[in-house]
């Protein structure tokens, strides 16, 4: 998806390192085209040592924004003019925002966009016991975040339980210095110097000793931070006792790749609720972009049914569907079905056969009748390529049944999103076309004997090409869509 860019248009990117499969792009660049704001953003990959000048730099060449992801969340604090008390308590930055007075000022949106991203799964932070797994970056923001938001109890198990007690005291610290004065020194310490019993909500705990926590019926709402279970480890879980998932009540992992994660499959059979990282992906971004704005006085604020359009997005692009394209011969339901695909998940649609009708002014046969069917088929690599050249997504794409016939227009293809094959017998798209007379490769005396002698001459095409393939004879069109969808994993 690209955005127009002129003389005016605000430029606002990422640092870190490395950056190179970041699907930030994807939601602000969306959100920008969305909202009419002449906006594009851009990763920029950063090396450790050149994050003061890329700040610099930043400032000089009047960037509108940053995000900064790992490894330099905490690296950036000395270059900033200004930081947010929140994210200055978990002492790691993600946003960084222009002030009026020049440089920036950051901000942590990893924290409410978490925190966005439970709202929207209407999962209540307040009484409630929570168990974080792993003790990396993102445990200490999920750490400070439960704490402040009202959770009973926060529990942090990590296989070296060093570093969760390290996650546990910090967390404990921030949390102290948002105290009530009365309790707590200036510094938010206690009188000894010790953080009061009344700020230790967040507990570590050595990852073996989970079974201690399952007593009774008691229930946890657990954040997965680890990276277990990112691709291509997707076989695995940091917990894989099906007792634990019993006593969890809701699951988050933050990893999203893959989307379904074996943690959350486990979840999800021990009766919880569980949820992509991807939504707190897409949140610390909306967030991020909801700052940028306000700061010149766009007073934006991303609605719910925005937001689950660039999550959509987002889901698309993880799953490698970032189209959903439809091949198979003739009479094997394309059309019906993409139309389906194009409610179900609220999609456009793209028909590439009615596309070039369109754009040509003239039915296929008209093209057919006076150019030839080569002249059709560049068409149709024309309309391909400007599909993968424009990087055009979120669309269920219908190929006309010799679109993929060509070699240049499989490469396209493979580029373009997940393609599926929708194979069908000769016989059935036979009884599918009697009497329709607009397919000008069946004008003949035996059409039967035709559609064979294609079918013959395409399938092996179709089935290397396609990444899934579904079966159509016997079902009807929106048994075949809820396939599509169940397979690529919507």
């Amino acid at each position: 998806m690209g955005n127009y860019t002129d003389g005016c248009t605000r430029v606002c990117g990422l640092i870190g390192n490395p950056v190179k499969h970041t699907l930030s792009p994807l939601i602000h660049n969306t959100l920008a085209q969305m909202l009419g704001i002449n906006l594009v953003y851009v990763p920029f990959e950063v090396k450790e040592e050149n994050v003061g000048d890329a700040i610099r730099g930043a400032d000089a060449l009047d960037i509108f924004g940053l995000n900064v992801t790992i490894p330099h969340k905490s690296e950036v604090i000395p270059y900033l003019e200004e930081i947010d008390p929140l994210a200055k308590g978990i002492g790691a930055v993600n946003t960084l925002v222009r002030t009026k007075s020049g440089g920036f000022k950051g901000y942590n949106t990893d924290m409410t966009g978490l925190y966005r991203a439970m709202t929207d799964e209407d999962i209540e932070l307040e009484g409630k016991k929570v168990i974080i797994l792993g003790a990396g970056g993102v445990a200490r923001p999920a750490a400070f975040l439960c704490g402040s938001k009202g959770a009973k109890e926060v529990y942090v198990l990590n296989r070296t339980f060093d570093k969760a007690r390290d996650v546990a005291e910090e967390a404990n610290k921030a949390l102290a210095k948002m105290g009530s004065e009365d309790k707590l020194t200036e510094d938010g310490l206690g009188a000894d110097g010790e953080i009061t019993e009344y700020e230790k909500k967040i507990i570590a705990m050595p990852i073996d000793d989970y079974k201690k926590l399952l007593t009774g019926d008691e229930k946890y709402i657990v954040l997965q931070c680890t990276s277990v279970g990112l691709f291509p480890d997707v076989n695995s879980a940091v917990i894989e006792d099906e007792e634990f998932y019993r006593h969890v009540s809701y699951a988050i992992d933050m990893v999203y790749r893959p989307v379904n994660t074996k943690f959350m499959k486990l979840a999800a059979n021990g009766g919880a609720k569980s949820f992509s990282g991807l939504k707190m992906l897409l949140y610390q971004g909306i967030d991020a972009f909801e700052l940028w704005n306000r700061s010149e006085g766009r007073d934006i604020t991303i609605t719910k049914e925005q937001a689950d359009e660039v999550y959509k997005l987002l889901e698309m692009e993880v799953l490698g569907a970032s189209n959903i394209i439809l091949e198979g011969f003739m009479g094997s339901g394309k059309t019906t079905v993409s139309e389906i695909l194009s409610d179900e998940l609220d999609l456009e649609l793209l028909d590439t056969d009615q596309a070039i009708e369109e754009a040509e002014g003239r039915t296929i046969n008209e093209i057919f009748a006076k150019e030839g069917e080569e002249a059709f088929r560049s068409m149709e690599t024309n309309l391909l390529d400007m599909v993968v050249s424009e990087h055009l997504s979120g669309m269920v794409v219908s190929l006309g049944g010799g679109l993929p016939l060509r070699e240049e227009n499989r490469a396209l293809l493979k580029k373009a999103g997940k393609i599926v094959y929708l194979r069908t017998q000769p016989e059935t798209v036979f009884e599918r076309l009697q009497g329709d007379d607009t397919r000008p490769l069946l004008k003949t005396e035996d059409p039967l004997k035709r559609i064979k002698e294609l079918l013959s001459e395409r399938s092996d095409k179709y089935e290397t090409l396609a990444d899934i393939i579904v079966d159509t004879d016997g079902k009807d069109a929106s048994d075949i869509a809820r396939e599509i969808i169940a397979a690529i994993g919507l």
